[in-house]
């Protein structure tokens, strides 16, 4: 389905309505890495108990394990299945780490293959194959992005894996998406700051204001071809930014449903307060602040490309067209100067995406965001849908004809 019809003005409303072609491995893998003949590649699981788990394959059919047995099904079996021999890759091994309890947090080198080995995830992983697949329970992106680079790797993370994201967010064609990320990079590129307008249900209105010094957007678009290590995040879709300046005050919904509002002042969280819920959440929440100012900092702004069915898990989530999200924790993986040191404790040194959207955070809106250059401000979101400016460019045929929207 081509750009122009998943556009269409009732698939933006209802998402679910767009079609999907079946998930297809081969040609997933084919299009993000373009793999060279010989290249070898193997699929990362994470477990509590990953020698119990991963050995003979134990955790098959078991109900905790979704994502492990997607893993399983969709990319192990597939692998050894045929896509191997198709795309002239080697390998397509399966190897268990243990659970590293956050987003992004650095992972223990301990690692363990199929018949129960215990290996290293440095030496016997990382340095003897091309391609890594990381199918896990909580985000790798950042610590696979630093080690990529220390060992000469590509690779994908796809935590969260699920059905919903099977059939949609990992069926596209991510040459689409990318050219769709590219579009809308174009159109918000270097913009020297951002007001986010959200709006709560008694209609008071707050504002985010952050600071971007005309930095350039990036984007997460899910090509990771050539030689260059570097690592994709699936499903993408994303142009992203790593704010300078941070101020003002946005709402968050707490896993609990709690909903309170957090103060920004110089880039951090310094408090949240209470609107509804319960008031040991926001007091837990403050006293990780004090104890660890590092964990309020703001590290991401992030706006979705896709239009794609809620999944229930921000790695699709966070990726649809209409939405933003911001992030606390380390940003060293987004190219942002905050890094696992600089936190009290490791276990504090997660990146933690905030994400905006009607079915996350249906007691507030997001009214209105505005990018703002050095001689024009445009609206980029209204309602959590997007904008004009913003359709103009995801509908023009080449980012160079922004120059006219």
């Amino acid at each position: 389905m081509s750009t122009q019809n998943y556009l269409q003005e009732e698939i933006l409303l209802n998402p679910e309505k767009r079609e999907f072609p079946e998930f297809d491995l081969s040609k997933l893998l084919e299009t993000v890495f373009a793999p060279t003949r010989g290249c070898r590649v193997c699929i990362l699981v994470d477990f509590e108990e990953p020698a119990k788990w991963i050995r003979d394959f134990a955790f098959r059919g078991e109900e905790q394990f979704e994502v492990q047995n997607n893993a399983l099904k969709h990319f192990y079996e597939g692998l050894q299945g045929g896509v191997l021999a198709e795309l002239g890759m080697t390998g397509g091994e399966m190897y268990a780490y243990k659970y590293t309890y956050g987003s992004n947090l650095d992972m223990s080198d301990e690692v363990w293959d199929t018949e129960g080995n215990e290996l290293s995830l440095d030496r016997d992983i990382y340095s003897k194959y091309d391609i890594v697949l990381c199918i896990s329970t909580w985000s790798a992106t950042a610590p696979l992005t630093a080690k990529c680079k220390e060992f000469n790797f590509r690779g994908a993370t796809m935590h969260g894996m699920n059905d919903v994201i099977l059939s949609s967010g990992l069926a596209v064609d991510y040459q689409e998406v990318s050219d769709d990320a590219e579009k809308m990079r174009a159109a918000l590129t270097n913009a020297n700051e951002v007001e986010i307008d959200f709006e709560l249900e008694d209609g008071e209105i707050l504002t985010a204001w952050l600071g971007l010094g005309g930095q350039d957007a990036q984007k997460s678009h899910g090509l990771c071809r050539g030689t260059k290590p570097d690592i994709a995040n699936l499903p993408a879709g994303e142009v992203y930014f790593v704010p300078q300046d941070a101020r003002g005050k946005f709402p968050m919904k707490y896993e609990d449903g709690t909903l309170g509002v957090l103060d920004v002042v110089d880039r951090d969280v310094v408090k949240s307060a209470l609107i509804e819920g319960s008031q040991a959440t926001i007091d837990e929440h403050n006293a990780r602040l004090a104890d660890d100012p590092m964990t309020g900092t703001l590290g991401e702004l992030g706006f979705g490309t896709q239009v794609l069915p809620v999944s229930y898990q921000d790695i699709q989530d966070e990726k649809v067209l209409g939405t933003c999200h911001l992030a606390t924790g380390r940003d060293d993986h987004l190219g942002g100067d905050i890094i696992p040191e600089m936190f009290k404790k490791h276990e504090n040194s997660t990146h933690d995406d905030i994400l905006f959207a009607p079915h996350k955070t249906p007691n507030f809106n997001v009214k209105e965001v505005r990018m703002i250059w050095d001689d024009r401000s445009e609206v980029v979101i209204e309602n959590f849908r997007p904008s004009a400016y913003v359709m103009a460019a995801l509908r023009a045929q080449h980012p160079s004809e922004l120059a006219g929207v």
